[in-house]
């Protein structure tokens, strides 16, 4: 029962659509309707306020994080499968009749409890290659490949499975932004 009630919580807390409650909120409209429709912060950036953007990344990754800790407080041996349920209820929140998030600051809030360091490493990754490239979906594609290596690099063998999961969801989420990217489509960061 304990089970059952601590993926209910993670679903439910992924599935705060934060950037679009935040844009709302701040008179900014209906993110669905602005830039690429997307509910993330790459989105809320597109609004033209940094501030909102910046809190929409922090609060979808602290929902990560959150669902995962409860899980670690009350059911530990559950802390990876309501890792994967708190992604899951980000990119399809029954709220917008599953229209959600791609995923990447949950995915990466959710690493932050199951392992910091690495968590710490893929968001300079993705820091890096923002900075080099000027491609928010190529950085954060990216920092999520870098995951497993820093894993292995901080010994940390047994959430390779939980983190491949993790990488396949965001990687078919961004499937359209991968084809933009090869066809040179793709919008630079500040476009």
């Amino acid at each position: 029962m304990i089970d059952a009630l601590i993926l209910a919580i993670a679903y439910l807390l992924g599935s705060v659509p934060f950037g679009l409650l935040i844009t709302k909120m701040a008179g900014a409209g209906d993110l669905r309707q602005i830039g690429s429709g997307n509910i993330g912060a790459t989105n809320v950036l597109r609004t033209g306020k940094k501030s909102l953007a910046a809190l929409t990344l922090l609060l979808d990754m602290l929902k990560g994080t959150l669902a995962v800790f409860i899980a670690q407080t009350f059911a530990p041996d559950m802390a990876t499968m309501a890792a994967l349920v708190a992604l899951l209820g980000h990119m399809f929140p029954v709220w917008l009749k599953f229209k959600g998030g791609k995923g990447v600051a949950t995915a990466l809030g959710v690493m932050l409890a199951l392992s910091w360091p690495t968590a710490v490493m893929a968001m300079l990754t993705w820091l890096a290659a923002a900075a080099i490239l000027r491609i928010s979906s190529a950085s954060a594609l990216i920092a999520m490949a870098s995951m497993p290596v820093y894993l292995i690099t901080f010994q940390e063998p047994t959430l390779l499975p939980i983190t491949m999961g993790i990488l396949v969801l965001v990687y078919i989420k961004h499937y359209g932004n991968i084809i933009r990217l090869m066809t040179g489509h793709e919008p630079h960061i500040g476009k």
